[in-house]
């Protein structure tokens, strides 16, 4: 993608024809079928400007599935994908990429043994110079990673430092970053705090409220209702491909998402049949908070 067409400044202001807050991404009655596999079926929901939506959801619940369709990496087979009131069906990465909606997955598309600067625009690089005498412009690519890294308040003293030598929140940010510089509307964020610790996880949250507050509309993926609730707008949980809940921030709890995402009145009635005789069962939200924490 060419920077000359997708600059910074144009993911800052949304885009012309974008009031805040507007309605960038919607998803009516998504299904997507493999044989007589249902993945998804019937999933709705709506990317605002300047929000994060969470989609949150077990192993199995359909968020990669999810992903993959928005990315343009699987074609939906049932309901309608709208991008700016207009209905598409993405044939791969590339359309999802030119209507402005980036993905962000686990393993970052980064190569380790490269510089800061060059991972900045892999795939995308300025030149100088015509024919035979093109080389890479390293001194401009450099002076626009500094400065775009800058504006999301990461601060790296060497840029030809190798992409492997960063931290795990370090390179989520850096992976973000690129993003919103190439032209991004809409942040697709698969589990980027899955791996991390939690003050890396703090970091990666920080830079995920930045991209919404540059006016991006976030699909932040996830399966730790706490992370999401730090940062979420709207919450969308996920079960066996069909959505179990759709909820505004003002609408929902945390502990009422922490419990909805474990399970809800099946870690009720689970905990009543696993009670001994005469032993007052835990209460559900208990047991979903231990389900989340690992204890």
């Amino acid at each position: 993608m060419s920077t000359q067409t997708h600059g910074s400044d144009g993911a800052r202001d949304g885009g012309a024809g974008h009031p805040p807050n507007s309605e960038i991404l919607r998803l009516e009655d998504v299904g997507k079928s493999y044989g007589n596999v249902h993945a998804l079926r019937g999933v709705s929901l709506s990317v605002r400007q300047g929000e994060i939506t969470c989609v949150l959801g077990d192993n199995g619940a359909g968020k990669s599935t999810l992903i993959k369709v928005i990315a343009g990496l699987h074609q939906h087979t049932d309901g309608h994908l709208v991008v700016n009131g207009e209905e598409v069906r993405f044939t791969s990465p590339r359309d999802s990429l030119e209507r402005g909606i980036a993905t962000v997955y686990q393993d970052l598309a980064l190569v380790p043994l490269m510089s800061i600067w060059r991972n900045f625009f892999l795939g995308s690089e300025m030149t100088t110079g015509f024919g035979p005498f093109k080389r890479l412009d390293v001194k401009r690519m450099t002076v626009i990673a500094d400065e775009e890294l800058t504006k999301m308040g990461i601060s790296v003293p060497d840029l030809e430092r190798p992409v492997g030598a960063l931290s795990g929140g370090q390179r989520q940010c850096i992976a973000i970053a690129r993003a919103i510089y190439f032209g991004a509307k809409v942040l697709i964020l698969d589990e980027p705090t899955a791996a991390l610790g939690v003050k890396q996880s703090g970091v990666v949250l920080k830079y995920v409220a930045k991209a919404r507050d540059a006016g991006l509309g976030v699909i932040f993926i996830t399966h730790n209702p706490h992370h999401a609730y730090l940062v979420g707008n709207h919450f969308v949980i996920l079960n066996r491909g069909n959505v179990s809940l759709d909820r505004s921030r003002a609408d929902i709890t945390l502990e009422q998402l922490t419990n909805e995402m474990a399970g809800g009145s099946e870690l009720q009635a689970l905990s009543h049949e696993l009670s001994a005789p005469g032993q007052t069962p835990e209460p559900a939200a208990a047991l979903a908070a231990s389900r989340q924490t690992g204890r």
